[in-house]
């Protein structure tokens, strides 16, 4: 059997962080701590040598890392220097992909996550999103009205109609709930596009998927919490089995090939 994991050889087991790594997690915390804001300047690398005890490469170097992060914006010339910086959603996603770059994820792990979370969205949007997001959600349907004619054009559909939860996940009254669902669709996305799984077309999912997302904008528009729900649940489940039998398909035509 395998030695029990205790505290210390927990530690033996983590690689140590590299002093400016240690610098950058350190100026993190003073940030918050200071409670600075996007757009804060920070202190010259002066004041933050003497801050934090370090030498100046390790201070450049802890610099050049959260900037990396996104979390600095360095700015040169008259009124220069760096400054507090707000990650972007998008870099956001970006940075978190990365970490999926190399991991063998199937439809099923993100439709997992989908079915859990996605109908919890439309349940909580139910009579709140305003007329206009209502008519742009109708608007994106028109955009996959008629089953696609080629290949291109159901790769096209694919994604239009994956962004249509992306649209909604925008409206999110919870943020983290909006953000992760937002990144599973592209993940999902990229997995579609990637690993061509909109080939062969399936007009079954276009069918099915078009029809639930209808339903769920006049629930939406209702008011009407355990319908959309009751909606989202049904498409997530459905999408899942059809997007599983595409994936079947795609590893198929790759072991013939």
């Amino acid at each position: 059997m395998p030695p029990a994991t205790t505290p210390s050889n927990r530690a033996k087991a983590e690689p140590k962080l590299s002093r400016p790594v240690q610098v950058a997690e350190a100026i993190k915390d003073w940030v918050v701590d200071q409670g600075l804001q996007a757009g804060d300047r920070l202190p010259g690398e002066a004041e933050l040598i003497e801050r934090f005890c370090m030498a100046k490469g390790t201070i450049r170097e802890a610099m050049r890392i959260l900037e990396a992060q996104g979390l600095i914006k360095t700015r040169t010339g008259p009124g220069g220097g760096s400054f507090v910086h707000e990650v972007s959603r998008q870099r956001a996603k970006a940075l978190l992909g990365n970490y999926f770059y190399f991991k063998d994820l199937t439809i099923g792990d993100i439709y997992q996550l989908r079915l859990a979370l996605e109908p919890e969205l439309s349940a909580s949007l139910a009579g709140k999103l305003d007329e206009d997001v209502l008519q742009q959600l109708e608007s994106h349907l028109a955009e996959y009205s008629e089953p696609a004619a080629t290949l291109e054009e159901e790769r096209q559909q694919h994604v239009a109609s994956l962004r249509f939860h992306a649209i909604l996940a925008e409206h999110a009254g919870n943020p983290l709930l909006g953000f992760v669902i937002d990144f599973m669709v592209n993940l999902l996305t990229d997995l579609t596009v990637y690993r061509r799984l909109y080939s062969p077309p399936n007009l079954e999912l276009w069918k099915q998927g078009r029809a639930h997302q209808i339903d769920l904008v006049k629930a939406l528009r209702d008011g009407d919490a355990d319908r959309a729900r009751a909606i989202m649940t049904d498409h997530m489940q459905t999408a899942w089995t059809l997007m599983r039998g595409q994936e079947v398909e795609m590893r198929n035509r790759f072991i013939s090939e």
